[in-house]
């Protein structure tokens, strides 16, 4: 269990790699992803379960010591990163598939990779992790909501039906995961593990389907995508650390708060997309995925290191002190 523990973390922490990877392979051969497409769905279910493996009622204390925190992270994922969608998609004239996979994305919860590089980054890895978990409960009202709101003048969208998706794909599968959590506490310890490396996979194997069945189409417009991507992703960093800034939250927080904003559960996105939209409304979320893994390891190596090398030069002025 221990090799297959550290084999699991080792995927999890590479995870950029094998999502590059795949949607190279996807690309390359599209009939080996095709026939995925089914299944998308499905795959969404399996890493909502995990989440839920993993949730427990310690993870919600911070609420009550620190409601400021929670509140401000989960309001600035539902706000800026939609808004911040939106601007891009009227500014740069985006076609309306894409417009619309780009305010999806946009308006999905913050995804649990947030938690890992929250971690790495020396953030609050508590308020992380709260912090995905209330935005991915708001989810099944709030991203069809606020997806309405903002696309409905470019597609035919039912708000309705993509809230008892979400429901289906999101909340049920989490309430399973806690409830087993809850009562199979002991069995849910012993595959606790696994899960990483099953997130890994779902999610390659999503991007995958996406890259493959929007082949030819991504070959067209996928350099416009991916920058569309790239300063979404970028700005919501941006804005997410100024905004815990602006109300004072410690620098911790700030960092945190940042990465939050920034990631998304974008395998959620391009899931949704796959399903109600044109193929293509899908492709910004599949970029997502690969490109946010890389840019949040980027983000987290460089908090780290200043981290280092700040606790460096305590610990040379203490030595000083001493002497």
């Amino acid at each position: 269990m221990n090799a297959l523990k550290t084999i699991s973390d080792f995927f999890g922490k590479t995870f950029a790699l094998w999502a590059a990877l795949t949607a190279v392979a996807a690309y390359s051969l599209p009939e080996a992803f095709v026939w995925l497409k089914p299944y998308i769905t499905w795959l969404l279910g399996v890493i909502m379960f995990g989440m839920g493996l993993t949730l427990s009622p310690s993870d919600f204390k911070i609420l009550g010591q620190h409601p400021k925190s929670v509140l401000a992270g989960v309001v600035a994922q539902f706000v800026i990163m939609p808004l911040t969608a939106y601007v891009l998609a009227v500014t740069l004239q985006l076609p309306p598939a894409i417009a619309a996979g780009v305010i999806l994305v946009g308006a999905c919860p913050g995804g649990t990779a947030s938690n890992v590089m929250t971690f790495l980054a020396r953030g609050n890895v508590a308020l992380s992790v709260a912090v995905t978990s209330v935005s991915t409960l708001l989810a099944p009202v709030l991203t069809p909501s606020i997806f309405y709101l903002l696309a409905h003048q470019w597609l035919d969208i039912s708000a309705s039906a993509m809230l008892m998706d979400i429901l289906k794909i999101v909340m049920l599968p989490i309430v399973l995961g806690v409830l087993c959590n809850l009562f199979l506490h002991r069995q849910t310890k012993a595959v606790e593990g696994a899960l990483p490396l099953v997130s890994v996979v779902s999610i390659a194997l999503i991007i995958g389907a996406v890259v493959a069945l929007n082949r030819t189409k991504i070959a067209e417009a996928g350099g416009l995508i991916f920058g569309v991507v790239m300063l979404h992703n970028c700005i919501g960093y941006l804005l997410g650390f100024f905004a815990a800034k602006f109300i004072k939250l410690p620098y911790n927080a700030q960092k945190t708060l940042a990465i939050e904003v920034g990631m998304q559960n974008s395998g959620l996105a391009a899931g949704l997309a796959m399903k109600y939209f044109d193929p293509i409304a899908a492709v910004p979320g599949a970029i997502f995925s690969v490109w946010h893994n890389i840019s949040g390891s980027l983000l987290a190596s460089y908090w780290a290191a200043k981290a280092a090398k700040e606790e460096r030069r305590g610990q040379e002025g203490q030595d000083k002190q001493a002497v």
